[in-house]
């Protein structure tokens, strides 16, 4: 069966207390993913997810094994209402996949790419890295929105050539790009970008410089896992951050991996090439509806879904996705 429809996993950042709680009262293959979790990593993420503390939650090491299991438990919710004896939601046609940041672990469980497991274990080593980066050195990140990105460039290119400890992290959308780097290195580029034009910069909440060079040292503790990972060829299209472009090799995908967490996330280009190839519509699959939000920045009328939680299922079904 052929589709227009790519399927997209969120990142760091969609977490909330109370995610996934209704999934798993409501089914069965939702509350085993979580359970398989506990069995994985010898913590109960579902604890955490119920009765917080909100603290924990947002902490790399939790919130990235949290939002991973959230999204296996929705592709097997996913399965099941189509009927799929396949894992992780693969009978589910699509167009291609991808993911931001943590969500191309995601999208390479759904491209069958990695297996379930071996991903939670990475996820959950890749957050307890990236968790020690951010205590060792005092990172921040700022959303820059209404400043075009090669404008951006080059306000963040000149910083740099001055010594500012601080880039380019996310490309997300045509109006949003965001920053990375030490804290007072951000807040005077923020001064630098409104000074240019940008209609708002926002301080985002996070623990430290995500995809940058503040990372580096969690890029070369996670490096060993990436090179022990089992890799094959994905089932289906999948696009990289790193490179913004398909990869279908696995040594790619494996080095895009190693890349990535301190490297700038290319979402600009991934969603205007999925666009080039077809895509008219998209399936978010996790938490929240940040994804959702980004891609009508791109094109106002795409048909965006999200599918988080027992409406978002609901309302799926009433659309016929599982007819």
């Amino acid at each position: 069966m052929t589709s227009t429809r790519a399927v997209l996993f969120p990142g760091q950042g969609a977490q909330f207390l109370g995610m996934a709680c209704d999934l798993v009262e409501a089914y069965p293959e939702a509350r085993a993913v979580f359970d398989a979790g506990r069995e994985v990593l010898g913590r109960d993420i579902l604890a955490v997810l119920r009765s917080g503390p909100e603290e924990d939650l947002n902490s790399t090491r939790t919130s990235q094994p949290a939002i991973f299991l959230h999204s296996m438990a929705v592709l097997e919710v996913l399965g099941r209402e189509l009927g799929s004896k396949d894992p992780y939601g693969r009978g589910l046609p699509a167009l291609a996949t991808a993911g931001l940041s943590l969500g191309e672990y995601s999208a390479l469980v759904f491209a069958g790419a990695i297996e379930f497991e071996d991903a939670l274990r990475i996820v959950t080593v890749r957050g307890e890295c990236m968790q020690e980066a951010c205590d060792a050195a005092r990172g921040t990140m700022a959303s820059i929105i209404g400043l075009a990105a090669d404008r951006v460039e080059e306000v963040v290119g000149k910083a740099r050539g001055e010594g500012l400890a601080a880039g380019i992290a996310n490309y997300n959308s045509p109006d949003q790009t965001v920053v990375s780097g030490e804290e007072g290195a951000v807040d005077e580029l923020v001064r630098r970008l409104e000074a240019a034009g940008a209609r708002r910069a926002i301080k985002l909440k996070v623990a430290g410089a995500y995809h940058s060079p503040l990372m580096a040292p969690a890029t070369k503790k996670l490096e060993p896992h990436l090179k022990a990972l089992e890799i094959r060829a994905p089932r289906l299209p999948f696009f990289s951050n790193v490179t913004g472009a398909e990869v279908a090799d696995p040594e790619a995908i494996r080095i895009g991996l190693m890349k990535q967490v301190e490297s700038p996330v290319r979402w600009t280009d991934i969603v205007r090439r999925l666009l080039e190839e077809g895509m008219g519509s998209a399936l978010e699959v996790g938490p929240g509806r940040v994804l959702a939000g980004l891609l009508k920045g791109f094109r106002r009328d795409l048909d965006v879904a999200s599918a988080g939680d027992c409406p978002g299922i609901q309302k799926l079904k009433a659309a016929g996705v599982f007819a």
